[in-house]
């Protein structure tokens, strides 16, 4: 009898540990690991795939691997290298999509969050939240919480800079329709107004030109305008949270219920050390100097 029963417990053990893999296998190979987020339920651009829209080009450290696919220069998202492409493939899992299922298409930062019909299911190119912004699109949970930065060129005046005050009498530059610019005009307040490029690669130049003292961009970003595109770059300093953190978050549709499925993915990310162990990765580096 105790030779049955033990049989018995242990048939019915491998039995219940079959159902678990059989689940967890579900959840990354296909089936939808999020309850109530199958993607035959989604409200998708193209059926049975995941359509994520970007910036072209794509820079590190934010997306990674080399050219590769058309159209995509610099850096390569179907590679699943670099902070957000990696961001991206671990929420598709989340939702039982295969890499093979997840789409890239070229989407303008600046399009990203206007009034319209989107070409994608949700974007990424380090968009900031804003109420303005979420008039017009809407945003999941933050994927990543930033702080922006000035970059200039060594030896120069700005460099030497310790606080926010002492920003006031330089030129600064920030790309158009960004969160940096919002930071100077409410927080930096400096004596000229900033100069406004299309770009970031085009402030960059400007900056190399000396056409202007130095430009805004987020933390990481700066460390890769300084370790690859400015020679003599320098990062002045981190500038410090005013008012809510600043956060980046993937932009949808207006209304697009698909947003609901994406923040418990994060969740489940952010729980499970994910996202922790991808920023680790991507965007640890040294610390920069912070103006007070």
């Amino acid at each position: 009898m105790r030779k049955l029963l033990a049989r018995s417990l242990f048939l019915a053990a491998a039995a219940a540990l079959a159902v678990v893999t059989t689940a967890s296998a579900t959840g990354t190979r296909g089936g939808a690991a999020i309850p109530g987020c199958a993607k035959n339920t989604l409200t998708l651009v193209a059926d049975g795939t995941l359509t994520v829209g970007a910036d072209n080009p794509a820079f590190p450290p934010w997306f990674g691997g080399a050219e590769k696919t058309k159209p995509w220069k610099v850096s390569d998202p179907y590679s699943g290298k670099g902070y957000e492409s990696a961001v991206v493939y671990a929420i598709a899992t989340q939702l039982g999509f295969t890499k093979a299922q997840v789409k890239w298409t070229v989407v303008p930062f600046n399009n990203s969050f206007r009034p319209g019909k989107k070409p994608f299911d949700l974007y990424v190119t380090q968009v900031s939240y804003s109420p303005e912004r979420a008039r017009s699109v809407d945003f999941s949970r933050g994927y990543y919480f930033v702080n922006q930065s000035v970059v200039a060129r060594k030896g120069t005046p700005i460099a030497r800079v310790k606080t926010i005050a002492g920003l006031k009498r330089f030129k600064l530059g920030v790309q158009v329709g960004t969160t940096s610019l919002t930071y100077i005009t409410r927080n930096i307040r400096p004596s000229s107004s900033p100069a406004v490029y299309d770009t970031n690669d085009a402030a960059i130049q400007a900056l190399k030109n000396g056409q202007i003292d130095g430009i805004v961009v987020d933390l990481p970003t700066a460390f890769y305008v300084t370790a690859v595109q400015l020679d003599d770059g320098v990062i002045v300093g981190k500038l410090p949270t005013k008012g809510s953190q600043e956060r980046f978050g993937a932009v949808f549709q207006k209304g697009n219920k698909l947003r609901r499925c994406v923040d418990r993915a994060i969740g489940n990310l952010r729980a499970n050390g994910t996202i922790a162990k991808i920023e680790k990765q991507y965007l640890a580096r040294a610390g920069a100097p912070d103006l007070k």
